[in-house]
């Protein structure tokens, strides 16, 4: 996986101005995408990393640019599920595909070219990224016009705390502005042993 260009088993080098044969068979692009298993988890960054430096030192090896540059727009093709234009991209480099896949392929000359599996397809143990803006919950929207007056709650320790509030808030908001999910435990000063009261509300019994 990963290796580039070799030339077909038993071929002599053609002499200059005799290209070789080109492989026998050609099946069309197959449209299933390909599933694999990286032997670590990446995330998405390091696949595209990873996907780069191939595509970088590619053309260093044996074969044409052109080709390889026609291999890297018809893998991103149809890892977007465009597979015509996909077909359409190898038919006009006149690349043959002896097993309907990129993974081994052939120019017109004969020369073969190899593409590893993860620049086809991203494998299932893929790492999810999340930015910090996606983990941040969105401010729930605000009335036009806000009125608040302070409000004094007591707690269960007989501590009072004044929030401010308004009439168009939700119960949950005047909770948000005691404990947020992101209170950290020491600063609830909550220890080892501490049993935390949940009041949990009980829907109504139905009633016959």
């Amino acid at each position: 996986m990963g290796n580039c260009v070799g030339r077909q088993r038993g071929e002599r080098p053609a002499a200059p101005g005799h290209p070789r044969k080109r492989a026998g068979r050609n099946e069309p692009l197959k449209k299933e995408r390909l599933k694999w298993k990286s032997d670590y988890p990446m995330t998405d960054g390091q696949l595209r990393s990873k996907r780069d430096e191939f595509w970088d030192t590619a053309p260093a090896f044996e074969g044409r640019k052109e080709i390889w540059d026609a291999l890297k727009a018809a893998a991103y093709a149809a890892e977007a599920n465009d597979h015509e234009l996909a077909q359409a991209i190898l038919d006009g480099a006149s690349i043959t595909l002896p097993h309907g896949t990129l993974c081994e392929c052939y120019d017109e000359l004969g020369n073969r070219y190899q593409l590893p599996i993860y620049c086809l397809s991203p494998p299932v143990n893929l790492l999810l990224e999340h930015t910090e803006e996606e983990s941040v919950e969105p401010p729930e929207p605000t009335p036009s016009v806000r009125r608040e007056f302070p409000l004094k709650v007591r707690l269960s320790t007989g501590k009072d705390v004044r929030l401010s509030a308004s009439l168009p808030d939700t119960v949950g908001q005047l909770k948000r502005q005691l404990l947020t999910d992101r209170t950290r435990l020491q600063e609830t000063k909550i220890q080892k042993d501490f049993v935390i009261q949940v009041i949990v509300n009980q829907p109504p019994p139905p009633q016959d």
